[in-house]
């Protein structure tokens, strides 16, 4: 269906030329820089698919927001583990997926302007680290079992922003860059859970992991406003 558009809008971008000046049309607004109305205009049409650097629809700028955050969190997660972890594998592990997360931080920057940045990076860099490191001090366990709940509740994040954007065909490459960041996410999440083993966690453990969870929900609640 976006290729049948695009394919219409540039048939008509030369019957226009053909006629003489006209109106820019939106086969040109793929490629030609556009006023910030422009833009707009060009979002409100489902035959254009937006990428990054165009002009988003306001309601987006909260989720991703959220996302560029708490991919900082994540970065600096696998920091607060390498500044204390000793164990070889768990620091391969970590330094394996620091790589990984400094790639979506990367692909979410890309799509959200420096103007819509959580206020609170600073707060949430602290977070992250000490998400990472005070497991670390306890072992290679409590690592694995805390990358567990925060990559559980990161793809729940993920899956409802990329159900919100099934049906809006101008979303279609940003949905696509979410996916691949989810893809990964899970496979952290997994990684994370055959390394930690089979047997059950002590109810410190588990608190921790649920205090995990219940504060990722409230950063996220709080950096959709800040």
């Amino acid at each position: 269906m976006v290729d049948h558009c695009l394919q219409a809008s540039k048939l008509q971008a030369k019957v226009g030329a053909a006629h003489g000046p006209k109106k820019l049309m939106l086969a040109e607004s793929a490629t030609a820089p556009l006023s910030a109305a422009g833009r707009l205009e060009s979002f409100n049409s489902s035959c254009v698919v937006l990428v990054p650097g165009n002009k988003l629809p306001a309601w987006m700028f909260a989720d991703l927001r959220t996302d560029h955050a708490g991919e900082i969190g994540a970065v600096c997660i696998y920091q607060g583990v390498l500044k204390f972890a000793r164990d070889p594998l768990l620091r391969a592990f970590a330094e394996n997926h620091l790589a990984t997360e400094q790639k979506h931080l990367r692909l979410i920057a890309e799509w959200l302007p420096k103007d819509q940045h959580s206020r609170l990076l600073p707060l949430w860099r602290l977070a992250g680290f000490l998400t990472g490191a005070l497991p670390a001090l306890f072992g290679s366990k409590a690592v694995y079992a805390t990358i567990e709940a925060v990559e559980t509740f990161v793809n729940h994040h993920y899956q409802e922003q990329i159900l919100a954007m099934t049906s809006r065909i101008e979303l279609s490459a940003l949905r696509q860059t979410l996916l691949d960041c989810q893809a990964d996410e899970v496979a952290h999440r997994d990684e994370a859970a055959a390394a930690r083993g089979p047997s059950q966690s002590g109810w410190v453990l588990s608190a921790w992991c649920a205090m995990v969870g219940v504060g990722s929900k409230a950063a996220v609640s709080l950096i959709r406003h800040i």
